[in-house]
């Protein structure tokens, strides 16, 4: 990306970052390592892509993104929520993410857990909070915590994650795999774009944003699938291979590298002509460009 679109994400990152370290400052005696546990995972990095999306959608739609960092915050949230989930023990059951030990190394097992839950409940008194101080509507409100809690549940990150499962050491079909990764990962993107033009109140831009997030979230994975084979630990900062050593079926172990890869470039193309339609577009397409050829 040119130097303009990296400043912009730069910019937007900065401020998402500040935000969610604001969310887990107040630490008191007791309960204050369940909140340092949450600070450890949700401010271990990451491409912080889901609330760039949200931001992103609703400044296309003619909103202001700077008024709606701490909503935009929550995707973040429910995204680390996930991530300390699926490393614990009776989930996938790694050691590292990020580089660093996974939230349940770095911390009892138990209070990982419970700081997985506080991320998970958290956002919804975020989206309240900014609708009884008049910063969106309560009919905002209510439309962004149905799209955010559906995405989370059966029909959502959690029923993928229960396919993902129970798919352990089996042979699936390509459906199987394309369901079991649109609620899995595909979910929460499609959550963000659509909260992000629900922000704005373009509420007719909605099934752009969510084709949108349909493309991107299936590319997205696929190219995860890839780097599990092809990248290193010091660029992922997670074990390399973990799929194959858990017997999971993926894009990769389905369709080979190659036709991975040009799936993934088809589902881009896909993404990107769907975004020609918003105007002042240039940002989230070099973004999604970007993510087709990512390293981490």
């Amino acid at each position: 990306m040119n130097n303009e679109i990296n400043n912009r994400l730069k910019e937007y990152c900065d401020k998402i970052e500040a935000r969610l370290a604001a969310f887990t400052a107040d630490k008191d005696e007791f309960r204050g390592i369940v909140t340092e546990a949450m600070e450890y995972s949700l401010m271990a990095g990451g491409k912080r892509l889901r609330p760039v999306l949200m931001l992103e959608f609703c400044r296309m739609c003619g909103g202001d993104p700077d008024k709606f960092l701490d909503i935009a915050c929550t995707i973040e949230m429910i995204h680390t929520c996930s991530l300390i989930h699926d490393d614990l023990p009776c989930m996938d059951n790694d050691d590292y993410r990020r580089g660093k030990p996974s939230c349940h190394k770095a911390f009892p097992e138990n209070i990982a857990l419970l700081a997985g839950d506080a991320l998970e409940v958290l956002p919804f008194e975020v989206i309240s909070d900014a609708a009884l101080s008049g910063v969106i509507d309560a009919k905002t409100a209510l439309m962004l915590i149905s799209v955010l809690s559906k995405s989370i549940g059966v029909n959502g990150m959690i029923g993928g994650q229960v396919i993902d499962l129970q798919s352990e050491g089996k042979e699936i079909s390509m459906d199987v795999l394309d369901t079991l990764q649109a609620y899995k990962t595909g979910a929460l993107i499609e959550a963000a774009c659509v909260m992000g033009v629900i922000l704005s109140g373009r509420f007719d831009r909605i099934p752009e944003a969510a084709a949108y997030a349909s493309a991107l979230g299936r590319a997205f994975q696929i190219v995860d699938d890839i780097l599990d084979v092809t990248s290193t630990f010091e660029e992922l900062g997670k074990p390399i291979g973990s799929d194959t050593e858990q017997n999971k079926t993926t894009y990769v172990s389905v369709l080979g590298l190659d036709r991975s890869f040009t799936e993934a470039e088809a589902l881009t193309a896909q993404a990107l002509g769907i975004l020609s339609g918003f105007e002042d577009n240039e940002f989230l397409s070099a973004l999604t460009k970007q993510l087709l050829s990512r390293r981490s």
